[in-house]
């Protein structure tokens, strides 16, 4: 059910030189966010819109789809760009040919992925727990990215027995980032189970030079309201709930200029304006690609998204999800019944796997010490050579 906040207007957020009117960021998802979708969010709505994760180590080598990944429409404004890395060497060579080659106005550091083929090399949610490894990436990218503002996104930690978030948060704020964004569960609950928000408010309430962003079931904009009511966080980040809804962040632009008008501004599309929506989202895709082919073959995991609680029958939408052409695409369109209203919370709440939650794949003997011994920084020096291409 949308309630209606009673927060009084929220503030612009500013991340280092950057201001951004309405405090949303949109969150790093592989295979989601890449040019072809911030663009199509950036049509509805306002905020920063991340590029997906793409490994340090791929960056200095120039791979070719890291390369394609960093590129920019000419319409994004501003350009931002996640990193991962485990070795601070790395990273930093990779935020200095960034701002070298004027190829950001924002970079972001993943410390929060939680995904198994990372945490196994010690990256993503597992980093945090080596807190001088940690403290050293952070130093070395905040040097290497000078007026560039540089950012981190972490979750609380590794699992409830090994929890980073405090300890880290006031390490990258010593280390002089300029906001940390807390996804508010371990790497051993994945995406399951509900956000714990307690912890945004008690690392708003611990650090205090920089902003702090909030993340985890922000499903509407009314949600989005109640965190930053809830927990005082500077700005959300939005992730799994825009999952075919670009125009949550139309809602979220309208929430945060009025609150008071949360629970009227939400967008209630017909099918129709689903169906246009989609097609748009192929087009960009097809032009990200350069491929018709490849574009098609993109969209067809956003047709579930796009289309939730609303009437598409079954054969229509197994068809939607082999499209091979925008022609066939548009043929397949046009068999909707465009008029069909919005179905209300049948097209709402959750969306994504959540997946359960599990014991997180960490390197042998990753717990046993909050420092690197000998062995493990040498374990560090392949970490990255699986992501190698973003």
């Amino acid at each position: 059910m949308t309630t209606i906040s009673t927060i009084g207007q929220v503030a612009p957020l500013s991340i280092g030189p950057l201001r951004l009117d309405v405090p949303v960021v949109l969150a790093p998802m592989a295979g989601i966010t890449n040019t072809a979708f911030r663009r199509l969010c950036r049509e509805f709505g306002a905020g920063l819109y991340v590029s997906e994760m793409i490994t340090s180590r791929a960056l200095v080598e120039r791979t070719p789809e890291s390369m394609r990944l960093i590129t920019h429409h000419e319409s994004e404004t501003p350009r931002s760009i996640q990193l991962y890395g485990v070795d601070p060497t790395t990273v930093a060579e990779a935020v200095t040919m960034l701002v070298a080659e004027d190829r950001a106005d924002h970079i972001d550091l993943n410390f929060g992925c939680p995904v198994p083929k990372v945490t196994r090399k010690g990256g993503g949610a597992a980093l945090p727990w080596k807190l001088g490894l940690f403290r050293q990436i952070v130093e070395g990218a905040v040097k290497a990215a000078g007026d560039i503002p540089l950012t981190i996104k972490m979750r609380k930690g590794i699992d409830g027995d090994h929890l980073t978030y405090l300890e880290a948060g006031r390490a990258a704020e010593g280390a002089g980032v300029a906001s940390i964004a807390l996804h508010a569960r371990t790497a051993a609950e994945f995406y399951s189970g509900t956000a714990d928000w307690s912890a945004i408010a008690t690392l708003k309430q611990t650090i205090t030079s920089v902003p702090v962003l909030g993340n985890g079931d922000i499903w509407s904009a009314a949600d989005a309201l109640r965190m930053v009511d809830e927990t005082g966080c500077d700005g959300v980040v939005v992730g799994r709930g825009c999952l075919g809804r670009p125009w949550l962040f139309g809602d979220l632009a309208a929430a945060f200029r009025d609150p008071a008008g949360a629970g009227t501004a939400s967008a209630h599309p017909t099918l129709g304006q689903v169906a246009a929506t989609f097609r748009r989202h192929a087009e960009l895709l097809v032009e990200f690609f350069d491929s018709e082919d490849r574009g098609c073959r993109d969209i067809r995991k956003h047709v579930a998204w796009y289309f939730k609680g609303y009437p598409v029958g079954g054969e229509l939408r197994a068809k939607l999800a082999t499209v091979e052409s925008l022609a066939q695409l548009d043929d397949l369109l046009a068999e909707l019944d465009g008029d069909q209203e919005y179905p209300g919370e049948g097209a709402e709440g959750p969306r994504g796997r959540a997946g359960t939650p599990k014991n997180p794949a960490l390197p042998d003997g990753w717990l046993l010490s909050r420092e690197l011994d000998v062995r493990e920084r040498g374990d560090l020096a392949d970490a990255e050579l699986s992501h190698s291409g973003g």
